[in-house]
């Protein structure tokens, strides 16, 4: 049995800030888009880069175009598939 890991849909990033689309179907056959939005930083006693739901003052700009292009990323491929 091979298990295939599910890649994201389309991907947005703007400076620290990352939005994921991921495509799911629904048991009706149908389409439907969700989008997850998460904060890169650097673990600098691990050296390794991490990821966080949590975002500053400093952020939230970023995170609101990150949500607008998704939505309007998501809004075009369901004007495509009409």
């Amino acid at each position: 049995m091979t298990t295939e890991k599910q890649r994201p849909a389309h991907e947005i990033k703007l400076g620290r800030i990352k939005a994921t689309i991921w495509h799911n179907e629904t048991e009706g056959g149908s389409s439907r888009h969700n989008v997850q939005i998460r904060r890169l930083y650097r673990d600098d006693q691990k050296g390794e880069w991490k990821t966080s739901e949590s975002f500053g003052r400093d952020d939230l700009l970023l995170v609101a175009e990150a949500a607008r292009q998704a939505a309007v990323w998501i809004h075009q491929r369901a004007q495509d598939e009409v």
